[in-house]
């Protein structure tokens, strides 16, 4: 889990943080894109990877939307003051499997929940950082609570996730907090939910 508090470092993640070039890629593979565009020729750094799942879990005891917290490096790149960022539960498509048992399993994964495939509803999909990667996103949602609870969640490997519950009263606030580092797919997921299920 990442403890930020209690790290004898102010930042914690400040001492050991080091850029390299990528060679051998394993999530990721850098591009060079030559195109003509209306007789124009043109070229585009990508990067070619992953498709992902994402699922908004609304827990209804708690009356909360389960997030996850962890530490992107990414993010950390750019804005050294976000130590982790807020996401819905998700992960990349990288099985051959259905993606909505992709979305089942991060559930089990990083939140401790196991809940029944035909209780996971799609909601939409969509393109994502489209002038890097143009990765394709499929999002769900799913009803939660303490009866599915099977483990404490965190992630599997060398993960580190941390849960959190925002009661759906503040996510609103929580949205156009920009203190808080958040994916756009959690923003959009809220309006939905606060559209279509509340």
């Amino acid at each position: 889990m990442i403890n930020i508090l209690t790290n004898k470092y102010s930042n914690p993640f400040e001492k050991d943080f080091k850029i390299a070039t990528l060679e051998d890629t394993k999530f990721v593979h850098p591009v060079k894109i030559t195109y003509n565009q209306n007789g124009i020729d043109k070229q585009w750094e990508a990067v070619k990877s992953f498709d992902s799942v994402a699922v908004l879990l609304y827990h209804e005891e708690k009356n909360s939307f389960l997030l996850v917290q962890q530490f992107r490096p990414p993010v950390y790149l750019n804005d050294k003051s976000k130590l982790f960022t807020y996401e819905l539960c998700a992960g990349i498509v990288d099985k051959n499997k259905s993606l909505v048992q992709i979305a089942k399993e991060e559930i089990d994964e990083e939140c401790g929940y196991d809940v029944p495939l035909e209780s996971i509803e799609k909601i939409s999909s969509f393109y994502t950082n489209v002038g890097v990667s143009g990765g394709l996103q499929t999002l769900f949602y799913a009803k939660i609570n303490d009866s599915m609870k099977i483990h404490d969640g965190g992630g599997i490997n060398d993960e580190q996730i941390e849960l959190m519950y925002l009661p759906i009263e503040k996510s609103d606030e929580f949205i156009f907090d920009e203190s808080k580092a958040k994916t756009p797919g959690l923003m959009f997921s809220f309006y939905w939910f606060l559209k279509n299920k509340s």
